[in-house]
């Protein structure tokens, strides 16, 4: 017998053995069609309006619906993957509606009328389920009182394994069943009317705790009545079913292949579905939907251009790497490798629907709160399992605070709505939209909008962040125009430790370092998005980062440094920078506060690839000259001077050198590292050094042979080991270049560059050393003429020195003046008649030594600094040789010369080259002489002593050919790195070059550039800070552009600069 009337339409009332409440789309696509499919005939009962009813009584699908004897019948459109359309007929034994007092007491007559009840389905909004007092909530308990009533006088049966009223509700809700059985005990406890309606709820009623997952749509021009579906995914409806109450038929193999049905019989199952369905789909969807939604792509249809559009190619890319990056290492150990793989899977063929797809700005609401309900977990997973934490996931959240930067300035907006500005549009131009393109105005959601053409959208407030509990929109609408990452990184930490936000409190507080990195990342990009850079051109970039894509870790994308690293005491390595040129964010200010300042010092001079301009390195072209390795770090003659400080008295230095290398540095590494500690900076270098190789558990184990075993792996390649390892050493310590030091009049070196030059990378360029020029050993040069066929005349000398250029291609020549280094006027002819008493020639022909003019015969006082002794002076200001030869031949090839003034050879001759010692006060008017009477040759010059520094710099000022470099040797240490760079930026600005490693092994490029640039940050952060304070304020690329002279930028400019 059939019901009809303006309030229900059931043709059969007596075959009804379900009851939906609500009409959803989600609930019509899939609970009704999976029902049918069960056996079972549900009637669907609206809870407000009336629209599926009268679209029922109106016999929409043919006339079916007209006829007593059948179901009703609606129409469901799934939209395949091909682009066709199949239009499925489901079957609906009823249809009802909770709105009108008249359609309750219908409904109340259909439940007179049913024999048997199994399933209530449930597919009311979020809001339905908001509290006790909602209405849909309240019309449920209603129903349930009635079944109540009718199961106690056997008017109505329940078939059910258990005798139990299985509730199914079909929104994600988290514990959606639980949260309406909690709300309708709280209802039964508040009606005394039926005093068994809570025992009821809680014996004879299962809250079933789902998960849906099928997206839908509607038909145009449907008015809602015919859902428009994908294709049925593998998990559409979970359900958790832990007392077997559900009918069998839902744990049918049916049910699970057509209709995307899986019951969970086992506890935590569901979680783990939903735990994973939050992570991949959710979260892969929530990370792209912001980006295209910022990028003006409307639907995420486009995403199945991947193949052919570049957007599309790289957005699934970012999401890929996303997933098997994060979520997948994340999420294997706790839901399973091939669970959440085939997750994926269906996901990523579902997103890539060509023909289905979802508005990305619908996606996008309530994104405050999506971050961390879907993107959290995977954050929090992989910093407390020790895990890469990847720039995919840091570019996610960025994009999220992006979406909900407002463009101006905003506090308690009207109904918490901001308007914020999509990518490519002026941020001021939408503040106010001019109006021209009205017509071109969508509503994506319930009260909000977007306009393309203006380039404008709106979005909701949430998630208070802050002392003052503002929206986190607000906070970061607050700063008004582009700042740099470091000032936006409070409130982007305080929005990840909101429940409400990123639900990392715990993590962000504890502040390891992997949370800070992944906070400053966060800040990085969204700093670079706030300005405009473009945020599908960043993730391209980010693509191709370094080799290492978007799997890259957070950590290459700080910019800055924590304030603890700011005092310079930490060493600074390089990194590539994370605000690329032609950012945006480079014509920024740097601010004003000193910390914002200094981090952003620190973060230039830590990217900035240095030029080295002078070491004593060779390439690995060069074999053994080629020095690298622990055994010749730890011999390296600084400290072999500290060793011998507190060395037994027994120890002498002629035992010492006969021993091997490898005995040497064991004995070297017992007395400086066992028995005391590193703490000089020699020492200190050394564990910089082996810590930057990934070596701190063979540090923190003193396992020196574990080191050296480090080291083999490279020396088993024999060549091509050492050139891997060079390229490693180059690219940890950010050299872009060093210039060597090569010796022509050394036979050993000779030997590589004639009669064929060996080939080596362009890193190493070489410096053509010309001590014996400089000093005018006529017995050297003439020998050495003679031995390679040239004349033994000036012209000769030239000569010699021309082809010598043309072999190595020196940068420039180079020469270390001996202690008593002077120029002096009045002397003549070509110094024939010159005592060389001092010189040692054999030292002036070693590879990479200086002109001793100390005999080891001859003993020097400790007070001696070159004045007093009795050798005579080895350079005349009129000497052929200099002015003739070597200043004739810089001109000509325009070269530079460089001179290392200071060093005192030999002061203790018995420890070789580590007994050199310091002029406290050499003659820099012999600098200011050459620079006068040579004023078209560049001079580079740099003093040991400290003593001289003022002086160089006040030289520096006066003559434009001379460039005043590095801090050499004695010098090295940070504290008087610190005062000396200091003084030369209050006096020569930005030129003159901060530092020069002066290394002899390739391995101490690491720590002397590390150390350095820590000490040079610091001191640049002070002088930038007093300018800001006096008034002038500096875009990042200025700063930029400053350190980039400092670190070898001046150098460049110097060697091009013309004296014509």
């Amino acid at each position: 017998m059939s019901t009809s009337s303006a309030s229900s339409l059931v043709p059969s009332p007596n075959e009804v053995d379900c009851l939906c409440i609500g009409s959803g789309r989600f609930l019509r696509s899939v609970l009704v069609p999976a029902l049918n499919a069960a056996g079972h005939k549900p009637a669907v009962i609206q809870t407000r309006g009336r629209t599926f009813l009268d679209y029922c009584a109106a016999g929409a699908v043919g006339d079916a619906n007209t006829s007593s004897d059948v179901p009703l019948k609606y129409e469901v459109d799934v939209v395949e993957y091909d682009g066709t359309v199949a239009t499925q007929i489901v079957d609906c034994w009823g249809a009802g509606t909770l709105g009108t007092e008249e359609g309750r007491d219908e409904v109340t007559k259909l439940l007179d009328q049913m024999k048997s009840i199994s399933i209530i389905g449930v597919g009311v909004t979020e809001a339905g389920l908001s509290g006790p007092t909602s209405q849909s909530l309240i019309h449920l308990a209603a129903i349930l009182k009635k079944i109540a009533t009718l199961l106690s006088n056997n008017s109505l049966t329940c078939p059910n394994p258990n005798g139990k009223v299985c509730v199914v509700n079909t929104d994600n809700v988290p514990g959606n069943g639980s949260v309406i059985c909690k709300y309708l005990l709280e209802i039964a406890k508040s009606d005394d009317s039926v005093t068994s309606f809570e025992d009821f709820l809680r014996n004879r009623v299962t809250f079933h705790n789902t998960m849906v997952d099928r997206i839908t749509s509607q038909r145009d021009g449907s008015g809602g009545m015919v859902p428009r579906c994908e294709p049925v995914p593998s998990k559409a409806l979970v359900i958790e079913d832990l007392d077997a109450d559900l009918p069998a038929t839902f744990s049918s193999q049916e049910l699970k292949s057509k209709y995307g049905v899986v019951v969970r019989a086992q506890s935590g199952q569901l979680d783990g579905d939903i735990a994973l369905k939050l992570r991949v789909a959710n979260g892969t969807h929530t990370a792209v939907a912001h980006v295209m939604a910022l990028s003006s792509l409307l639907m995420t249809d486009a995403l199945a251009k991947e193949k052919g559009d570049e957007k599309a190619t790289t957005l699934m890319s970012y999401l890929d790497s996303y997933f098997l990056d994060q979520i997948l290492v994340a999420a294997s150990d706790q839901f399973g490798k091939k669970e959440t793989e085939s997750v994926y899977e269906d996901w990523r063929k579902r997103l890539c629907h060509p023909k289905f797809g979802l508005s990305t700005f619908f996606i996008t609401q309530n994104g405050a709160a999506k971050g961390g309900i879907r993107i959290g977990p995977t954050i929090r997973d992989l910093i407390q399992s020790n895990e890469t934490v990847a720039v995919t996931t840091a570019f996610a959240i960025a994009a999220i605070l992006r979406f909900l930067t407002p463009a101006k300035p905003s506090r308690n907006a009207k109904n918490s709505i901001y308007r914020g500005w999509l990518d490519g549009h002026d941020r001021e131009s939408v503040v106010v939209p001019s109006g021209s393109s009205d017509g071109e105005t969508a509503v994506y959601a319930d009260g909000l909008r977007y306009n393309l053409a203006e380039g404008w959208y709106e979005f909701r407030g949430s998630c208070n962040c802050g002392n003052k509990t503002r929206p986190i929109c607000e906070l970061l609408g607050a700063f008004g125009t582009t700042k740099q990452p470091i000032e936006y990184l409070a409130p982007i930490k305080a929005y990840l430790s909101k429940e409400d936000g990123g639900n990392l409190g715990d993590i962000i507080e504890e502040g390891g370092e992997s949370a800070n990195n992944f906070c400053i990342c966060v800040a990085t990009l969204y700093a670079r998005m706030v300005a405009g850079d473009g945020i599908l051109a960043i993730l391209k970039e980010l693509l191709g980062k370094d080799g290492s894509g978007f799997s890259a870790d957070c950590k290459s994308l700080v910019d800055g440094i924590s304030p603890t690293q700011l005092d310079g005491q930490v060493p600074l390595h390089y990194r590539q920078g994370a605000v690329p040129e032609g950012s945006n964010l480079l014509e920024t200010s740097v601010g004003t506060k000193p910390e914002h300042i200094a981090s952003i010092v620190n973060a230039e001079v830590g990217s900035v690839m240095a030029i080295d301009l002078h070491t004593h390195l060779l390439p690995p072209s060069h074999g053994a000259l080629c020095s690298w390795g622990i055994d010749e770090i730890l011999t390296y003659h600084y400290l072999i001077a500290e060793y011998f400080i507190t060395a037994p008295a027994e120890v002498t230095p002629e035992q010492f050198y006969v021993m091997n290398k490898q005995d040497q540095a064991d004995v070297i590494w017992k007395a400086l590292f066992i028995e005391r500690s590193p703490i000089s900076e020699a020492c200190r270098g050394v564990i910089t050094t082996l810590v930057a190789f990934g070596l701190s558990k063979e540090v923190e184990a003193r396992d020196l042979e574990g080191i050296r075993r480090f080291y083999i792996q490279f020396r088993d390649k024999g060549l091509s080991g050492t050139e891997e390892f060079s390229r490693m050493v180059y690219k940890l310590a950010g050299v872009k270049y060093a210039v060597m030091t090569n010796v022509p009049f050394d036979a050993n070196e000779a030997a590589h560059w004639r009669p064929k030059r060996k080939e080596y990378p362009d890193q190493f360029r070489s410096a053509l050393r010309v001590d014996p020029l400089l000093a005018g050993d006529r017995k050297t040069i003439e020998t050495t003429l003679r031995a390679s066929g040239y004349d033994v005349t000036i012209e000769g000398a030239r000569q010699y020195l021309r082809d010598w250029c043309d072999t190595m291609k020196p940068d420039y020549m180079m020469a270390s003046t001996p202690h008593n280094f002077v120029l002096r006027d009045g002397s003549k002819g070509n110094l024939a008649d010159v005592d060389k008493r001092g010189v040692n020639k054999e030292a002036m022909k070693h590879p990479f030594a200086f002109a001793d003019v100390i005999s080891p015969d001859v003993t020097c006082a400790s007070s001696c600094d070159g004045e007093g002794d009795t050798v005579a002076s080895i350079i005349d200001e009129n000497s052929d040789f200099l002015s003739e030869v070597l200043m004739k031949v810089c001109e000509e090839r325009d070269l530079p010369l460089a001179l290392k003034i200071g060093a005192h050879r030999g002061i203790n001759a018995k420890l070789r080259q580590a007994g050199d010692g310091v002029v406290a006060f050499a003659d820099g008017n012999a600098l200011a002489r050459l620079c006068s009477r040579f004023s078209k040759v560049r001079f580079l010059a740099t003093f040991l002593s400290v003593n001289n520094q003022h002086e160089a710099c006040v030289l520096a000022s006066k003559f434009r050919n001379l460039h005043i470099y590095g801090c050499w040797w004695y010098c090295n240490v940070p504290s008087l790195i610190e005062g000396i760079t200091t003084m030369r930026v209050e006096m020569l600005g930005t030129s003159f070059t901060a530092q020069h490693s002066d290394a002899r092994v390739l391995d101490q490029l690491v720590y002397k550039w590390a150390h350095s640039r820590a000490v040079i940050a610091s001191v640049l952060a002070r002088e930038y800070t007093k300018m800001v304070v006096a008034g002038w304020s500096p875009r990042r690329s200025e700063v930029r552009r400053d350190i980039v002279r400092l670190f070898g930028g001046s150098y460049e400019e110097f060697m091009k600069k013309s004296l014509s």
